[in-house]
């Protein structure tokens, strides 16, 4: 349920399902509108889909809240899942010429198991900072900082 101000924090909470992204992004679009920050949109959206997607992962039975505060310069996004697993990121992979070949594996299901893990080098490249803060008893905040 989303917080009622049009000018405050974006404060909601969701059931760990896959509809939980589009949701998040569609009230994260609304929220930087009404601040006059759409420029951000792209970025900030991008980053939501990336954290919320990852938590749907973690706890899938669970809640997943996500916050939206405005600050001086930026706008600070955070999701929160009950998970203690803290997030992996992986290396990135690294393209050669020969590798731009249609992969007909690629509709196999289980093909992509393993590939995940990228998305947060693409936080980070997105946002000023970005960092994890647990939580007791359990859980952790993910949170990026995207500049104004």
């Amino acid at each position: 349920m989303a917080t009622p101000s049009a000018q405050g924090a974006l404060d909601v909470t969701f059931l760990a399902a896959k509809t939980a992204v589009g949701e998040v992004r569609m009230l994260v679009e609304l929220r930087l509108a009404d601040w006059g920050l759409s420029k951000l949109t792209d970025d900030v959206s991008l980053i939501a889909s990336e954290l919320v997607t990852n938590a749907v992962l973690h706890v899938p039975d669970g809640k997943v809240r996500v916050t939206l505060t405005r600050e001086l310069n930026a706008v600070l996004l955070s999701v929160w899942d009950r998970s203690d697993a803290r997030p992996v990121r992986k290396r990135g992979l690294e393209v050669m010429a020969g590798d731009l070949a249609p992969d007909a594996m690629s509709l196999d299901p289980g093909h992509g198991d393993g590939l995940g893990g990228r998305g947060l080098p693409i936080v980070e490249a997105l946002s000023l900072e970005c960092g994890v803060t647990t939580t007791e008893p359990c859980g952790k905040w993910v949170w990026a900082r995207v500049g104004a």
